[in-house]
């Protein structure tokens, strides 16, 4: 782990490649989760052997990344994205997102630098708010790394109520409904959060270019090595079919 500086945060990345390599690959956790994990660590040794600089971000505010929770909202998250691109060079830039961060990985494409983005079952629509909070927090647990598998100990977030407003701010399905640059969607079988049918209508609905895989997993996909493995394969064929 190394931290980092941009022009507005410290933030804690994990990086694997060649640092003059002439294409960047930035990986984008979901929503409380960490670089750390065990799909993350997988992705960056892959991409890395296919030529990548690759780097693997904790959001701000969380894990190893500085600063308190309230540091951890869509637009901060979005704004780290958008300089760490530039931290590294503004070279041609794959943004890789699993869940909220497939999210994040959306509304980032409009960064002339991206040259295509993978959603690795993503959100489409703003944060669904709590339906009760006590003190305008959730409390919200994660696996400790590397999640693999569901894991006793847990780590506690108390995420402010502030998260899901600003996260309303944002049309993130219009930004992808108008996105031309290259675009790999996964779904899961049994993703809790969205059906393969709702994934296709999304599909459908976006332009080319454009790649949609179904991965027989839940949203948890990392604590399935099987699954991950298949990801990055298909991930390989995108790059070799759009970005080679």
């Amino acid at each position: 782990m190394n931290l980092i500086k941009t022009t507005s945060f410290e933030l804690a990345v994990n990086t694997r490649g060649g640092k003059n390599s002439e294409r960047v690959v930035i990986m984008l956790p979901g929503k409380l989760d960490t670089k750390d994990y065990a799909n993350f660590v997988s992705h960056q040794e892959y991409l890395a052997g296919k030529g990548f600089y690759t780097v693997a971000v904790d959001p701000p505010g969380t894990w190893e990344s500085p600063g308190g929770i309230e540091l951890f909202t869509t637009t901060n998250y979005l704004k780290a994205v958008n300089e760490l691109i530039e931290y590294y060079g503004n070279k041609p830039t794959l943004l890789l997102g699993h869940s909220r961060g497939g999210n994040v990985a959306i509304l980032a494409s409009v960064n002339p630098n991206v040259i295509g983005i993978i959603l690795v079952m993503s959100s489409y629509e703003p944060p669904t708010p709590p339906k009760s909070v006590k003190d305008g927090v959730q409390i919200e647990h994660r696996d400790i790394p590397p999640g693999s598998e569901r894991t006793k100990e847990q780590k506690e977030f108390a995420l402010p109520i502030e998260y899901f407003k600003d996260g309303e701010k944002f049309d993130t399905l219009a930004v992808l409904k108008k996105c031309q640059k290259p675009k790999l969607l996964f779904s899961g079988t049994d993703d809790r959060y969205y059906t393969p049918k709702e994934i296709e209508e999304i599909y459908e609905s976006i332009p080319m270019p454009k790649m949609l895989h179904e991965l027989n997993s839940d949203h948890g996909y990392r604590r399935h090595r099987e699954i991950v493995e298949e990801v990055n394969k298909v991930i390989e064929g995108f790059i070799d079919k759009y970005l080679n």
